[in-house]
């Protein structure tokens, strides 16, 4: 039973139980639903934007931020690795989204992976493989993990309040909203997630070349980013296809693609040919899968066998090779049909203060810039308050230490305990801070030699004083200290780049003229209701009746090969050209590929005629049902370009009663309702340039008649067959001779 409305005015009723504590339950009220999505969806879409999906200007989202620096603070980023069950636990303090979720962050941020070119955790035991999709991570409670070396940067200084903290979800502890990294990780490694309404996708550059082009940046606002920051790198490598326009389109708008492609190496001895990078778009299994379905659909006949060998040295695809195959040949096919050569598609989406924002690289170092401006001013103004306090307390000690036996004086003749720091205060003439501090010196200090120390930190810290207030009031020695950051971690953590950058302009694709296919004998069978089958001799030979729908029977049996081009002639005076390798072998007991479907016909459209293709010679003949015939070269079919569908392929003045293929000029016999029949040679009827050109009035049909029945003719089919022809035409054609003239002829 529905719930009741709310009447106006109405209060809801008290309850009993457990949900007596609810107001309002059980009640309906009224409300648009555009409110509804703004009072219920958007603060849902907005907290996965801001909270899950996209990364901020640290190279962060909030789950790998909350994990990190949990180990940070178990500290992880020495010693040896712990059991990741007991990182997991921990870090719920901070991530309530459960054990799954944080495992599975810290296995794509982990050096087994091999997902990002700088992992961020070291692993010990099996954590699956990125480019493997079945390659599945063992439990928590069977590996271990500690932060990786490189783990150092992300928390340089992170106590000395370069960022903010702010409370976790039960106000029981602080956790830092933003990581101060001393380089920009967001563009170092690879990053990707799906909000609502909102996507990014980011892809990995070299540490090197990040770090040299920001402190080019930083030197020069002007620099060309492209000199330096050759294009994107990935752990797996792979090959690149370069071209600067593209990768200056990313840099500049921070949305674009460029193709990666894997890399394989040929095994001579063995005629095998062994990948051993591949895109990070894909994975092992999914470049396995598409050649077998190729291999099934006869598109690949190069190979026979393909097979997954990854071992502990890494990825390893093994394909072999039939003799006399040339392999680069065959891997520019790899490359056009299977996702060995894939696209990235780029999209820079990061969060800018709580805001997301597409940026091209220029800008996305800009900010990072401007962010660890303001962490290193932080960092300096934290240790110029604390040298500042450290001088106010040495200030105060030096006044005691000039007069020690005044000091030790008012101590001892102070009677009360609690009036020592106040006497000392009025003595020295220092403040509270001061005077407590000297009031807790050990007697052990009260010799010369700590005495000139104590004088000389004075000093020392009046010149670190200065030099922190210049750095505060100079923007260029706040830069400085960013470069200088930028190069330790060079030194530390440059590698040379892992994918290889191949100029596109000399990267010969495979081109459709160039296919390969299976070119071995089958038959085509064709149905009235639009079914095709293609039978090999072995299957055919086996089969029994050819199987269709009720009331559908087979028009056309074609025998051809598996390399043939087909051409599909609809109702609607369209072709639709496709090849026989894309079709499966199969069996006369299955009713076959239904081609509209197939084909991705228009609405209400279904296929009249098809043509099988070997070389775009002869012509079509569209016999209409007013008599009338056009001729239209097969060659006006054929397209440079991959043009699946050619529209106006015939006349649309008059209805259709059939088409023919014509490879030869041969006699046609045609047939009225009126009882006539007609031959008439196809060389009588000229070939016109248009394709849906009316052509030609063959058979003339009065008022009421049309054509019901067209043949080619066969010798012998008529007896006296020239009665049935004539030199002029348009002609109407003789009735055949009756019973008992019987003239042979069976249209039937």
């Amino acid at each position: 039973m529905a719930p009741r409305k709310k009447k106006e005015g109405e209060t809801a009723p008290k309850k009993k139980g457990a949900n007596a504590y609810i107001a309002g339950a059980g009640t309906v009220i009224d409300q648009q639903v555009t409110e509804t999505l703004k009072s219920n969806f958007m603060p849902y879409a907005m907290s996965i934007i801001v909270s899950r999906a996209i990364p901020e200007i640290d190279g962060f989202k909030p789950s790998h931020r909350k994990l990190l620096y949990t180990m940070y603070n178990m500290g992880l980023l020495s010693g040896n690795t712990i059991k990741s069950a007991n990182i997991v636990g921990r870090t719920m303090q901070l991530n309530p989204h459960g054990d799954a979720a944080i495992y599975e962050t810290m296995v794509r941020l982990s050096e087994g992976y091999e997902a990002l070119l700088h992992p961020f955790v070291a692993s010990k035991g099996s954590f699956g493989k990125a480019y493997s999709r079945d390659m599945a991570y063992a439990a928590s409670r069977y590996t271990e993990a500690k932060l990786a070396p490189i783990s150092a940067e992300l928390f340089a200084d992170i106590d000395k309040e370069t960022v903010d903290f702010v409370d976790n979800y039960d106000a029981t502890m602080k956790e830092p909203l933003l990581f101060p990294v001393t380089f920009p990780t967001v563009l170092v490694n690879s990053n990707m997630g799906i909000a609502a309404g909102m996507a990014s996708s980011i892809c990995s550059f070299n540490l090197k070349e990040v770090c040299e082009t920001t402190i080019a940046l930083i030197k020069d606002d002007d620099v060309n980013i492209a000199d330096t920051l050759l294009a994107p790198d990935f752990p797996i490598g792979g090959e690149l296809l370069y071209n600067r326009d593209e990768i200056e389109k990313i840099y500049e708008t921070g949305k674009g693609g460029f193709k990666v492609r894997g890399v394989y190496t040929y095994d001579k001895k063995n005629n095998c040919i062994d990948i051993t990078e591949i895109p990070p778009t894909t994975t092992s299994e999914a470049i396995i899968e598409k050649v077998i379905e190729l291999v099934k659909l006869k598109k690949i006949t190069e190979i026979n066998d393909i097979r997954d060998e990854t071992d502990l040295n890494g990825l390893k695809i093994t394909i072999d090779l039939k003799r006399g195959i040339e392999p680069d040949k065959f891997m520019k096919k790899m490359y056009k049909l299977t996702p060995l050569q894939d696209t990235f598609s780029c999209n820079f989406n990061i969060l800018i203060a709580a805001s997301p924002k597409v940026m091209g690289v220029r800008e996305i170092l800009e900010e990072w810039i401007a962010f660890r401006t303001e962490c290193v001013r932080r960092k300096v103004f934290y240790n110029l308050s604390k040298a500042k306090d450290r001088l106010h307390l040495l200030k105060g000690l030096s006044k005691i230490l000039l007069d020690i036996d005044k000091a030790i004086k008012i101590v001892r003749e102070t009677a009360e305990e609690k009036e020592v720091v106040p006497n000392l205060m009025i003595g020295f003439g220092i403040d509270e801070i001061q005077a407590e501090y000297v009031a807790e010196i050990k007697l052990r200090h009260l010799n010369r030699e700590y005495i000139l120390k104590r004088l000389d930190d004075i000093e020392k810290l009046e010149k670190e004083i200065e030099e922190m207030e210049d750095i505060l009031n100079s923007k260029s020695k706040v830069k400085k200290i960013i470069v200088k950051e930028l190069e330790e971690v060079i030194k530390k953590y440059g590698v040379d780049r892992r994918t290889k950058i191949v100029n596109a302009n000399e990267v010969n694709e495979a081109n459709e003229d160039e296919r390969e296919v299976d070119n071995s004998p089958v038959t085509f069978f064709f149905t009235k209701d639009g079914y095709f089958k293609k039978i090999t001799p072995q299957s055919l030979r086996m089969s029994g009746e050819q199987k269709c729908k009720e009331g559908d029977y087979v028009v056309q049996e074609v025998p051809s090969t598996n390399a043939a081009e087909l051409m599909f002639f609809t109702n609607k005076q369209q072709v639709y050209k496709t090849y026989a390798s894309e079709f499966a072998d199969t069996k006369a007991s299955v009713l076959g590929d239904y081609i509209p479907a197939k084909l991705d016909f228009d609405e209400g459209e279904y296929p009249v005629y098809m043509t099988v293709v070997d070389k775009y010679v002869g012509n079509m003949l569209f016999v209409y049902e007013n008599g009338r015939i056009s001729k239209v070269a097969l060659s006006s079919y054929e397209t440079k370009t991959n043009r699946k569908k050619l529209i106006k392929a015939y006349s649309d003045k008059f209805p259709l009663f059939c088409a023919l293929y014509m490879p030869e000029e041969k006699d046609l016999v045609l047939k009225s309702t009126n009882g006539r029949v007609l031959i008439v040679s196809s060389a009588s009827v000229p070939v016109k340039g248009v394709k849906d050109n009316g052509g030609i009035a063959v058979m003339t049909q009065k008022r009421g008649q049309k054509i019901e029945e067209v043949k080619i003719y066969e010798k012998g089919m008529i007896e006296n067959e020239n009665r049935l022809r004539t030199r002029t035409l348009p002609a109407a054609g003789n009735k055949p001779l009756g019973a008992g003239q019987q003239d042979g002829m069976d249209l039937d």
